[in-house]
């Protein structure tokens, strides 16, 4: 039975890709920082799962738990950051410093202690963010963070060979990132982006897990970033 990790897996499309991979036999171990959203996850996912409570963002915990963890298959890092939006001439960069602390900097430091106990043969799965192409006004922060991370992707792809390493960049999606965003406010922003994509809907969590799954389960894919947006990085002339 494979072993796979989700990172960030407590909800969204974390949950969505342990509830996936659980759900196709894998023996999943669920990590995120919320003990209760984690027993909840516990309680939804089939098949063999564990939980696992370390905050991504502390250098200790994350090492602590890479040094007892059991041999890993397969690593999805989930992990998703808000801090960084917003247009770049009243852009805070310190706002910005804190999306790279609570995104990017964790991704790496994941995979560098994940690396002693993946399996030589496994894979690994980053989950970043069409905003690292989409060109968008406000966006400029996100994109640099979400770029940096799938700049990493074709060297690290090389470098750990036979290790697979492959990142899925979703677009907009409906998970509870958008929680903060007030409910008419965030209609409207579907519903505008459904008009506008060749999709014609916004993303489901699951939508995304379906590409993680296949990225981290074919044997020859990596190097690969694979959007999974609606076709929103297409030239529609809308």
């Amino acid at each position: 039975m494979e072993h796979v990790v989700v990172m960030g897996g407590s909800s969204g499309i974390g949950e969505a890709t342990a509830s996936l991979f659980g759900d196709r036999g894998a023996r999943v171990t669920v990590v995120g920082r919320d003990r209760k959203k984690l027993a909840q996850v516990a309680d939804r996912i089939t098949g063999e799962v564990t939980t696992r409570a370390v905050d991504a963002s502390v250098p200790d915990e994350v090492t602590a738990f890479f040094a007892e963890v059991a041999e890993i298959d397969h690593l999805v890092v989930a992990l998703s950051g808000a801090a960084g939006g917003g247009p770049f001439a009243s852009l805070d960069l310190a706002e910005l410093q804190l999306g790279f602390e609570g995104k990017f900097w964790p991704h790496l430091r994941i995979l560098q202690a994940a690396l002693p106990k993946l399996r030589r043969t496994g894979s690994v799965v980053l989950v970043t963010a069409a905003s690292a192409r989409a060109a968008l006004p406000g966006t400029a922060g996100l994109a640099a963070i979400n770029g940096a991370l799938e700049a990493v992707v074709g060297p690290l792809a090389t470098e750990l060979a036979p290790l697979r390493i492959n990142a899925v960049s979703p677009g907009v999606i409906d998970t509870p990132w958008w929680d903060r965003v007030p409910a008419e406010q965030r209609t409207a922003v579907f519903e505008g982006i459904a008009r506008t994509i060749p999709a014609g809907r916004v993303g489901r969590p699951e939508h995304v897990a379906e590409a993680i799954h296949l990225l981290a389960t074919n044997p020859y894919v990596t190097g690969t970033v694979l959007e999974v947006a609606g076709g929103a990085h297409l030239a529609t002339g809308r």
